[in-house]
């Protein structure tokens, strides 16, 4: 075996791309920190129960698990600091009035999301917490969109769905799990031939539950979606309320937004307006979010909450480039204190200056540089290199 070789779907992150990142990473903690969030730091690892309370069985399955060889207990490797950060809210921090975090490190996937993803992505987001109002979920819409504006991605948009318009058909229907279970797989696939097969096959099912459930795979596209909803679905207080967050939300975006009330990835996870983010260069979401007030819940404190997180390495891939001078190469200062002044001077300036190291000039070429430092008339200047 050749030791050199790294699992499948793990990847090194070599200079470029890693600068690519790191740049991104730190122009978003510090937009997050101007609106007022505050950056956690989690553990990578949790005994389970912790890291998987109230998250659902998707993530379970993502999730590695070992021993605690101190403990014996069973511990995991977070595949989503979402939930460690609500347990943050929830169990540490103990604040009654609106909370606003934000994180970012790596975690780690059991196997790949799709075909061409790493199973260790870098997530980066925010999240509020103690806020149930539509006012929250505009705000976090909001951030998201400036988090992308900022990156440099090209035709950013919004798919937006709710999963409280489904959740409300199978409470009034009083569909059984089974059956809820196997209407939200064939929706989740858009499978709409096992839709109707399912729909048909269901014994007490009212007719308006049965064309409720199968026009939700057409309620897709425009805000005009929203306004087709309103006149065909059942007038539920919950769907009412679900129409009405989204219509909000169609007003304030400053990206692009489509609707999809067929949607409902994180059913079990999230409890209201659930979103994917898209821009050009990346085949799947850019960003993904909603809410999920039930989380807390599962820590022993109810908190409403709603916010987002995204993949810096996907985001590295459709980012603008980074505009960054070329490095100066000088000679080491030794004991020459102008020159050590000089170079001082130019990294407090934000250049980049690599000190040659001596029997490495032949290498200099590796190294990227188009400038030098040399002395001319008694003083330290920058000049070009002539290739």
């Amino acid at each position: 075996m050749r030791t050199w070789i790294l699992p499948e779907y793990i990847d090194d992150i070599l200079p470029a791309e890693a600068a690519r990142m790191e740049f991104l990473r730190r122009r978003m903690l510090d937009l997050f920190a101007t609106w007022g969030y505050e950056l956690v730091m989690p553990p990578l690892l949790e005994y389970v129960e912790s890291l998987l309370t109230g998250t659902g069985h998707d993530l379970d399955l993502r999730t590695f698990k070992l021993v605690d060889q101190l403990s014996g207990r069973m511990m995991g490797v977070r595949a989503d600091i979402t939930p460690q950060v609500a347990r943050i809210d929830a169990h540490l921090l103990n604040r009654e009035g609106v909370t606003r975090l934000a994180y970012t490190g790596s975690v780690l996937h059991t196997r790949p999301a799709t075909p061409a993803a790493t199973r260790e992505p870098i997530q980066i987001g925010a999240e509020i917490y103690g806020h149930e109002g539509v006012e929250s979920d505009l705000e976090i819409q909001r951030l998201l969109c400036k988090a992308l504006e900022i990156c440099g991605v090209r035709g950013a948009r919004m798919d937006v769905g709710h999963v409280a318009v489904f959740r409300a058909l199978v409470v009034k229907a009083k569909i059984p799990a089974g059956l809820e279970s196997e209407l939200f797989e064939s929706l989740q696939k858009k499978d709409v031939p096992g839709l109707r097969e399912l729909v048909g096959a269901a014994r007490g099912l009212d007719r308006a539950s049965r064309e409720a459930l199968l026009l939700l795979p057409e309620l897709y596209g425009g805000v005009e979606v929203l306004a087709k909803a309103e006149k065909s679905l059942p007038r539920l207080p919950q769907i009412s309320d679900a129409l009405s967050t989204l219509k909000r939300l169609a007003k304030v975006c400053p990206i692009p937004m489509s609707f999809d009330l067929a949607e409902l990835r994180g059913y079990h996870y999230h409890s209201g307006v659930v979103f994917d983010a898209y821009c050009d260069g990346v085949a799947g979401p850019v960003a993904r979010g909603g809410r999920y007030d039930e989380v807390g819940k599962a820590f022993g404190r109810s908190r409403p909450a709603t916010g987002f997180s995204m993949d810096l390495r996907e985001l590295a891939g459709a980012a603008a480039p980074i505009r960054e001078r070329d490095p100066i190469l000088s000679p080491a200062p030794n004991s020459d204190v102008k020159l050590a002044k000089k170079i001082a001077a130019l990294r407090a300036s934000g250049e980049v200056v690599i000190e040659e190291l001596p029997g490495h000039e032949k290498f200099r070429a590796e190294l990227g540089c188009t400038r030098r430092l040399a002395k001319k008339a008694g003083a330290w200047t920058v000049q070009p290199i002539k290739r």
